[in-house]
């Protein structure tokens, strides 16, 4: 536990002047054990892993609706939801790439397409700075990474993270020197580089990479270095509320019936499933029923697979998936994103390699959304999810684009270019069949 005691020391001598908004401890999600703030992801009592504790604003129907104008009122972007979350009173006014409040695209000629009879819905997280969701974890590390005094921000990354962060800190004027397995997708690769940080390729997957910053955070040279998803994870992982947040927003202050959701670590899952409940305990929404289905590539589907067999237990496996940003062995928050699946009536389900750019080129065709693999993923699941009867067609559905397909070219370009090549003339053009 040598990581763990570095942390506690940092966070003992930090954490007390940390302030964080309404984030009043931290909490370990399997005892129960409650600890200050600090930059420390792992309790100390059972090595469960510790989330952000709240002390929201008083409910009520008047606090609700107070709450409701406040966030309304507040930018177009995260931070309108500052209140419920683990950062600073200001933190509209500090430098930050400021993501969230991406479309929600009602999707009706896909849904045509998959026999939706209800309203179907594809949340676009491709509309972030840097074309992908974990701009919004990335915001609020870094908030944390300011309270506890870090000076160089780090992850471990299959590639969306590296340049989320490399872009987070070139902004926030830290430096970046980020982790990522050796052979990504070249687009993610030159988009992590080019913030001007630094960029660690390492031989191996993303297991081998995250056990390797787990251990650089043990020695003395990762002092002062805050990996947004290892030692301030707890914060980092908040910021998937928000796509909560935003898809109840803006489908008028209502509860989705269904969401799709892909599963790398599981994180973000469960993290929509904390955001959709503090929405009811806080009145923003009406309490209903709702289903959260999981959505993983069939070359790397642990979590799938344990669902199916009805385990609680996940079990590892080597990814071999052209779903990279998905391709965790060893997700941390499996088991409760097994728990989630199975409460709210939903499930988890994986789609292979050919299916999935079949889902992206589907999406592109009907809605105009170029998804990167991890979006071919979700659709893909989706269709599959309708077509077992897993998935109810005449209810409201989102369906979660985490990423931009101009990051995963090498998925589709085997299969996607010119309809034809011609001559400068119209006979040519009418030889090859266009003109009809």
């Amino acid at each position: 536990m040598a990581v763990q005691a570095a942390a506690s020391t940092l966070a003992d001598s930090a954490g007390a002047g940390a302030a964080l908004g309404p984030a009043a401890a931290l909490s370990c999600r399997e005892c129960g054990e409650r600890i200050p703030l600090g930059p420390v992801f792992a309790c100390e009592a059972c090595f469960g892993p510790l989330e952000i504790a709240y002390e929201f604003p008083g409910g009520g129907t008047s606090g609700s609706a107070a709450l409701r104008e406040r966030i309304e009122a507040g930018p177009d972007n995260i931070w309108r939801y500052a209140p419920l979350l683990p950062v600073p009173a200001d933190v509209a006014t500090k430098p930050n790439t400021n993501p969230g409040f991406t479309k929600l695209v009602r999707a009706d000629r896909l849904a045509r397409e998959l026999g939706v009879t209800g309203s179907l819905h594809i949340k676009d997280d491709s509309g972030n700075p840097t074309h992908s969701f974990k701009d919004r974890v990335v915001a609020i590390a870094v908030e944390a990474a300011r309270a506890f005094g870090f000076t160089t921000l780090s992850c471990s990354s299959t590639g969306n993270l590296a340049g989320a962060v490399g872009a987070a800190a070139a902004r926030a004027g830290m430096r970046s020197c980020v982790f990522i397995p050796h052979d990504l997708e070249q687009g993610k690769v030159v988009m992590a580089a080019v913030y001007g940080g630094e960029l660690v390729g390492i031989e191996g997957n993303y297991d081998d990479v995250n056990r390797f910053c787990s251990e650089l955070i043990g020695d003395p040279a990762g002092e002062g270095w805050g990996f947004v998803n290892v030692n301030l994870r707890p914060y980092y992982a908040e910021g998937s509320k928000t796509l909560a947040y935003e898809i109840c927003e803006q489908l008028g202050w209502r509860l989705p019936d269904q969401l799709v959701v892909p599963i790398a670590s599981g994180s973000q899952l469960t993290k929509i499933d904390k955001g959709l409940k503090e929405l009811i305990a806080l009145g923003l929404v009406e309490d209903k029923p709702y289903k959260i289905f999981g959505a993983q590539a069939e070359g790397c589907s642990p979590v799938s697979r344990a669902f199916k067999d009805g385990h609680d237990v996940v079990r590892p496996v080597r990814p071999a998936t052209i779903a990279k940003s998905l391709a965790i062995g060893n997700p941390a928050d499996g088991p409760y994103v097994l728990d989630i699946a199975r409460r709210t009536g939903g499930a988890v389900e994986d789609v292979d390699d050919p299916q999935i750019v079949d889902a992206i080129k589907l999406l592109a065709r009907t809605e105009g959304i170029f998804a990167e693999t991890a979006g071919g993923v979700t659709v893909g699941v989706t269709r599959k999810l309708i077509e077992e009867g897993k998935l109810d067609p005449s209810l409201t559905t989102v369906v979660l684009n985490t990423g931009d397909g101009l990051k995963t070219l090498d998925a589709v370009a085997p299969t996607t270019g010119p309809s034809a090549v011609i001559r400068p003339n119209l006979d040519s053009f009418r030889e090859a069949g266009l003109a009809s």
